[in-house]
């Protein structure tokens, strides 16, 4: 039997026709846990094109592909996602009243505002997108990154910069308990692992300012962990080029016991050999995790969480090549070492929590916590460098090949530095609601001993001279030989011991005007004592919404309030190992004006969320950033101010999946005490020079206060992206991207005055891109027999780090000629990188 070519035509034309044709038909009403109807919730087929929104009465009526499997997805911001599976028969009219579960502590969403939440300067995270998106350091902070206010400019590193505050002014709480970081680390790729371990994470809350006096001493943001509960026996599995993790949950029989238990291994070495800096790296970071709960009855429950990390981080250093400059002058650097760097981190943290509950409105804990860290950081390395200028001529043959010595000397580094500290708390927190009304309260007390050996320096020579060199003329039978002197030296042996107190009680009221319109008021007072210098701190705070009835999808906020930071250790210690025993606790004066508008576009539903502040800071301690590592000018004070605007869009850019963009505005600056310098002119006007102090040779001496300067993290224009995308027809098959942009930090010469410290460095871009494969998903089945048959997920994903081979710069090494003349060689951050991951479920 042979087709003719018309009937074959015909049969191409209306075969698609005969396609749509099979359509059935659903309709429902959506509600909430507590059968409320969900107005405007997203309705629509998981891979197909169009959809729908519920009306005011939470219906919707959706045709959809028949004889076919589908999955229904129904979504609205503020609840988790369903999905429905499907398989109806052409014609087929299929009814359903799906409930949609609000988010909470156990079931873990994508980024959301609730409608508590609305009302106050927090925002709620997922977890799950951290182990989505293809990141480097892998964790929590890789998607606080790319909020509003964030900013960060080192992708092996899992430290950011809030609203113009630097790493040491971050608070970090899991389950109640504050957690700290390692002091001694320097540079990202020393880092390892974060504490928080996503895959053990239910709920995350984050404020990038205005947060609540519950919350602790630091001046410019709070994360809020909470680990699950686990209802059932589970675990995750995942292993990379990066390293591995496994995860295990399970629940007794009775229900009253719970346990939670996390491990994490990573090394660095495949992403360090692909650096500037060749050698030989054995770098390996490893943690262990682990929580427990026992519900002895309905009104005591007991938990423990345990935390237990050891990084090691040993490079034999062989080589390092580097091109630099401009166009006009291309520099080439080029090293050959001598030595090895050895760091060790032990890190141990355990947390009691006693909890009681007399009725369902009280609610009462007692925390007993424990932190210590054990660390070493011990170096010998020495540099042998040259110079080199690079043709630059694009139509030489010896183009980008060196053609003249611009420099040849060595540097030598060396340090041994010990570090122990421990950490002991004792805490009461409570909770009591009454109507319309929510009072929290607690009290704390924490012993601190630190005990600190420093011992540090450097010295850089060029060509045979220690530098300084005089220079001098040939042949003079008495030339100037001056002393040979160390760059940079360190050294002392701290012994502290600190005891601190604090308190607060905060309480919530609920008005509602006659309007209807809702008022919601949370005023609070924070306390603190510290017996270093006997600093006694009063920190009053006030967060204020207001939410119009008629215009239920938008909300207004104001917050303000004081934060003090009291010095942990890092604050105390100079430059040169000294502690500053007059140091006070820097302070900063929030003041926050904020909305929250929800809307919908092409038929999806969005937030856009808007915030403009100012932060009067004082009693700051100055301060330089090289990499990751802070070190302070403890003997100086400051003034200062932050002011910005963050503003963030969040929603299904792509129907059923979620993503967001952020841009941030903010300028920051400070102003030290009693810094000055002075300019020395001649007799004809002319400047001849500067210093610290007059010159007696000047006909002129002008002093000249420098004024405002920026701060270290003056990140003046901030952009993120966050994108989630799907292939049509196949919703297994995402793609995960993420985007950074952020202007130049400043930074300025070693041993440098903090006014001189404003060159830029270049801007922070990357671009991180992974697909992920889910061929083991909820439609999914194996037979009896199959190995596969109890996972429940198996994602392969394949990962593009630094996409478009972006050279960012982190810092910069400073080298010296005999004539003096300085190089800022940059420090550059990771290439492209592809890696391969598999992740189960089960």
């Amino acid at each position: 039997m042979h087709f003719q070519p018309k009937i074959l035509f015909l049969l191409l034309i209306f075969f698609p026709l005969f396609i749509m044709g099979q359509t059935a038909v659903v309709e429902g009403t959506v509600i909430d846990e507590n059968n409320k109807i969900v107005e405007l919730a997203n309705v629509a087929v998981i891979g197909e094109k169009g959809g729908t929104t519920t009306d005011k009465q939470g219906h919707f009526t959706l045709i959809v592909p028949a004889e076919k499997e589908i999955f229904l997805s129904i979504s609205f911001i503020g609840f988790s996602d369903k999905h429905i599976r499907l398989h109806l028969k052409e014609g087929e009219h299929k009814v359903i009243k799906p409930r949609l579960k609000s988010m909470s502590t156990e079931l873990p969403g994508f980024e959301v505002k609730d409608e508590q939440l609305r009302t106050e300067s927090m925002v709620r995270l997922n977890p799950k997108v951290a182990t989505l998106t293809p990141t480097i350091a892998g964790g929590v902070a890789d998607i606080i990154k790319t909020l509003p206010g964030v900013s960060s400019n080192n992708e092996l590193s899992s430290q950011y910069s809030v609203r113009g505050g630097n790493f040491d002014e971050n608070l970090i709480y899991v389950n109640d308990i504050e957690i700290y970081r390692p002091f001694l680390v320097s540079a990202g790729q020393q880092e390892g692992l974060s504490f928080v371990n996503s895959q053990l994470v239910s709920s995350l809350l984050f404020s990038a300012g205005g947060f609540g006096a519950q919350y602790g001493d630091k001046m410019s943001s709070v994360l809020d962990v909470k680990y699950r509960k686990p209802a059932e026996f589970g675990g995750n599995f995942s292993i990379s080029l990066l390293g591995a993790e496994l995860s295990l949950g399970g629940i007794s029989k009775n229900n009253k016991f719970t346990y939670l238990l996390g491990g994490r291994y990573k090394t660095n070495n495949y992403i360090l050999n692909n650096m500037d800096t060749q050698g030989e790296y054995k770098t390996n970071f490893f943690d262990f995790q682990s929580q427990f709960t026992y519900e002895f009855n309905p009104k005591w429950d007991l938990s423990f969480l345990g935390y237990y990390s050891r990084n090691r981080y040993k490079v034999t250093p062989t080589s390092r090549e580097t091109d630099f400059g401009t166009i006009q002058e291309a520099l080439r650097f080029k090293v050959y070492f001598d030595g090895n760097e050895t760091d060790k981190f032990e890190m141990m943290q355990g947390g009691l929590t006693l909890g009681f509950h007399p009725t369902k409105d009280l609610d009462l804990k007692l925390i007993a916590s424990a932190f210590s860290t054990l660390e070493m950081e011990t170096y010998d390395v020495q540099g042998q460098y040259w110079i080199g200028k690079l043709d630059n001529n694009l139509g030489s043959e010896g183009f980008g090949e060196a053609i003249q010595t611009n420099g040849i000397g060595t540097y030598l580094e060396h340090a041994r530095n010990y570090f122990k500290a421990s950490v002991f708390t004792l805490e009461h927190k409570g909770s009591f609601t009454q109507g319309k009304r929510f009072l929290k309260w607690g009290v704390r007390y924490q012993y601190q001993m630190v005990d600190d050996v420093l011992r540090e320096w450097e010295m850089i020579d060029s060509a045979g001279y220690s530098i300084p060199n005089p220079g001098g003329i040939p042949g003079d039978p008495q030339p100037d030989n001056p002393n040979l002197e160390i760059n940079y030296f360190a050294a002392a042996k701290n012994v502290v011991n600190i005891n601190r107190l604090a308190a607060f009680v905060s309480n919530r009221w609920h008005f509602n005007l006659k309007n209807n319109d809702l008022i919601s008021l949370t005023a609070g007072l924070r306390a603190y004592y510290w017996d270093y210098n006997n600093e006694f701190l009063l920190a009053p705070r006030i967060n204020l919404s207001y939410k119009p009835y008629k215009k239920q999808n938008i909300v207004f906020r104001f917050a303000t309030g004081v934060y003090y930071q009291p010095p942990f250790y890092r604050e105390m210690r100079n430059m040169d190992g000294t502690l500053n025993p007059n140091i006070k606790s820097q302070k900063s004066i929030h003041f926050i004006l904020g909305s929250d508008y929800r809307f919908q576009a092409w038929n999806r539903p969005f937030i856009f969320t808007a915030e403009l502040y100012y932060k009067h800071l004082d009693n700051l301690i100055p301060y330089v950033v090289d990499n990751v590592r802070i070190r302070y000018y403890a003997d100086q004070l400051a003034k200062g101010y932050a002011t910005g605007i963050d503003l963030k869009v969040y929603g299904e850019f792509v129907k059923g999946i979620d993503s967001w963009l952020s841009i941030s505005f903010m300028k920051t600056e400070e102003d030290i005490y009693g810094d000055y310098y002075y300019n020395y002119f001649n007799a004809e006007g002319e400047k001849i020079g500067s210093g610290d102090e007059p010159d007696p040779e000047a006909a002129e001496n002008v002093k000249v206060e420098p004024g405002y300067i920026p701060r270290p993290s003056d990140r003046r224009v901030n952009f993120s992206i966050l994108f989630q995308d799907y292939i049509p027809g196949a919703p297994y098959l995402t793609m995960h991207l993420r985007l950074l942009y952020s202007t130049g930090m400043p930074f300025g010469p070693p041993d440098s005055e903090r006014y001189t410290q404003t060159l830029r460095m270049p801007d922070y871009r990357r671009v991180d891109i992974g697909f992920s494969w889910q061929f083991v998903n909820e439609g999914t089945s194996f037979g009896p027999k199959n190995p596969f048959r109890g996972f429940n997920s198996m994602i392969l994903s394949l990962e593009v780090f630094n996409l478009l081979q972006t050279f960012n710069t982190i810092s910069y090494i400073w080298v010296k000629d005999i004539n003096n003349r300085q190089y800022a060689v940059p420090n550059y951050l990771t290439p492209r990188l592809l890696n391969l991951k598999l992740a189960i479920a089960f």
